[in-house]
């Protein structure tokens, strides 16, 4: 069996779309970040980063028990158990692998930011909000000429579309309207249509739209904002 440590995040998401896309069996364990749940310390033996998601699969490579964190991770671990979503021949798999890099090292971090300081920021910071706002532009763009030379990011469907796709769903609180970039919206519509997104993206579903609620008010619940964004994010463990 396997267990998906999950909240319903871009990151998460990433994980249940990839198994429902592999057709993989697996359970999902609620790991509340606004609760302080990724801070329990049964939690931090799988996740030493107290970063959801987390996956713990009771059939590893060796047959063992087997724990992973970080999302790419995971995605890269699901994709070589099953053969699938991942070319195994060297140029394939690089092209890959490049991509995916770029989510983690541009994508997730850049337009979290831009998310972050036009939306959960208690001052607004102009400066801040101009600077991850033209980054989240600069970076749709690249994902735009890209989609114009090819159908998929990493030419074929592979979990590099399921690391990026995710973190483009909020576009409108990163300030960006997928309209500006045709390739994208293609490629964006495309995947949002198949089936394996939308049970992927139905886990949790009530607790979604809980969210949604909140966020118009993102300020109000001052105890998830400092678990979140504040001191208790920063406490050593």
């Amino acid at each position: 069996m396997i267990d998906v440590y999950f909240w319903p995040t871009p990151n998460g998401y990433k994980v249940t779309w990839m198994l429902e896309e592999v057709g993989l069996k697996y359970n999902v364990i609620p790991v509340n970040i606004g609760a302080g749940d990724q801070f329990k310390p049964e939690f931090l033996k799988i996740s030493p980063n107290n970063r959801m998601p987390a996956l713990t699969d009771s059939d590893g490579p060796d047959g063992k028990p087997i724990s992973i964190f970080e999302s790419g991770a995971i995605l890269i671990y699901l994709a070589e158990k099953t053969g699938q979503l991942m070319p195994t021949d060297p140029r394939g798999k690089y092209e890959v692998l490049q991509w995916l890099m770029f989510q983690m090292a541009s994508v997730g971090p850049m337009l979290g930011q831009a998310h972050h300081f036009r939306r959960y920021a208690p001052e607004k910071i102009e400066y801040a909000i101009n600077r991850y706002t033209n980054e989240a532009k600069r970076i749709y763009g690249v994902i735009d000429k890209r989609l114009g030379e090819a159908k998929y990011i990493a030419g074929d469907y592979s979990i590099a579309d399921i690391a990026i796709y995710p973190w483009l769903v909020p576009h409108s609180m990163q300030g960006q309207e997928l309209e500006d970039f045709p390739n994208l919206k293609k490629w964006y519509d495309e995947l949002r249509a198949r089936p394996a997104t939308q049970r992927g993206f139905a886990v949790m579903g009530a607790e979604v739209e809980k969210m949604r609620a909140a966020a118009q008010q993102p300020q109000q619940d001052k105890k998830s904002w400092d678990i979140l964004f504040g001191a208790k994010q920063f406490e050593k463990r």
